[in-house]
């Protein structure tokens, strides 16, 4: 058995950068990383997060990499309100996103850090954890707080869907603390209303990749 992690910080690390990888689409890299990530998860602390990305592990211990892939696609690529990109939540399809995520990734660089050569948007969930895991666990954790109100309509979203997925952002949520009266209150107001909307300057900001 897997000793547990003495320090916050460095579980802090273990937990974002597992949902990372969980979070991600599900290809050869999940698979061959998945024994690294179940040791990392074994040593966390006893708590929800240590929990839920277990019961998450054990689900994927089950499944076939083709179900799990489809049932990716399924659940995020098709379905808006399942989106793992942050500014989505907050500003939709609207020309607010463009310098939102430019202030983002300004913040990366001013970190010393570059997100990996994947193609992806620098709100996209799995990128932001890692730059959580990667840089100062608190750096990480200040954007994901501020998006908040996004995880939240994120998780209400896969819980209600009943995907094993809602496990890893639940585990994301955990380690943040109790979400914020207000972020749960504009939550709800997502889930009910959707976010803003509006097409016009977004040609160089679409929602998601090409997925192989």
């Amino acid at each position: 058995m897997t000793a547990p992690l003495s320090s916050a910080p460095q579980a802090r690390r273990v937990v974002f950068q597992a949902a990372s990888v969980l979070l991600d689409y599900p290809g050869t890299e999940l698979w061959e990383r998945r024994g690294l990530v179940e040791e990392a998860v074994g040593g966390l602390p006893r708590g929800e997060a240590r929990d839920r990305l277990g019961r998450f592990l054990g689900h994927l211990g089950a499944t076939g990499a083709t179900e799990l892939a489809a049932h990716y696609v399924e659940t995020f690529d098709l379905r808006r309100r399942n989106c793992l990109y942050l500014t989505y939540y907050t500003d939709g399809d609207t020309r607010r996103r463009g310098p939102a995520l430019a202030e983002l990734k300004a913040r990366y660089r001013a970190a010393g850090w570059a997100p990996p050569d994947g193609g992806e948007l620098h709100d996209y969930l799995p990128v932001v954890l890692e730059f959580a895991a990667r840089c100062a666990p608190e750096d990480g954790a200040a954007i994901l707080r501020e998006h908040r109100a996004g995880l939240e309509t994120l998780h209400m979203a896969l819980t209600g869907r009943g995907t094993p997925y809602a496990d890893v952002v639940a585990a994301v949520r955990a380690e943040l603390g109790a979400a914020p009266a207000e972020a749960v209150r504009a939550a709800l107001r997502t889930a009910r209303g959707g976010p803003p909307r509006e097409s016009v300057g977004l040609e160089t900001y679409q929602i998601g990749a090409t997925r192989p």
